[in-house]
Order: structure tokens, then sequence, then C-alpha cells
């Protein structure tokens, strides 16, 4: 079975979920969708554009920053 990888907006939302003692649960109920298409999200699966400016904003990662792929 292939292991699936994250995308790299997946990688900087991974790293700051563990920066901020979050779960995967927790963020998907804060943005309103479910932890499953979360995951989607992260490993590329799924665009999320309805999603990340939430995601950005309650992780408090900076929309300008060019360490995100938006």
């Amino acid at each position: 079975m292939k292991k699936r990888k994250l995308s790299p907006v997946g990688v900087i939302i991974r790293k700051r979920l563990l920066d901020k003692g979050k779960t995967q649960t927790q963020l998907a109920e804060e943005i309103g969708t479910s932890k499953v298409y979360l995951n989607y999200i992260l490993h590329g699966e799924r665009s999320g554009k309805k999603y990340l400016r939430r995601i950005f904003e309650v992780l408090e990662i900076d929309l300008d920053s060019d360490q995100h792929i938006a």
C-alpha cells in the first residue's frame, strides 16, 4: 500500500497544529468540516478553497507569508 504524502500546505498546517497543541479533529470542528475532509485537504486530495482562509485564521498562519501555498 502506497503511503500518502502531505501537500505543501498540509505540511504547514500539520506543523502549526503541533505548535498549537491542537488535533485535526479540533481544527475540523472549529472550521465546520469533518476530520476526514480536513485530511483530504492536508494530503492535496481536495483543494479546500472554502476552508483554507478559516484554517489559516484559526491557526494564526500569516496569509501574506511566503511559507504557504494558497
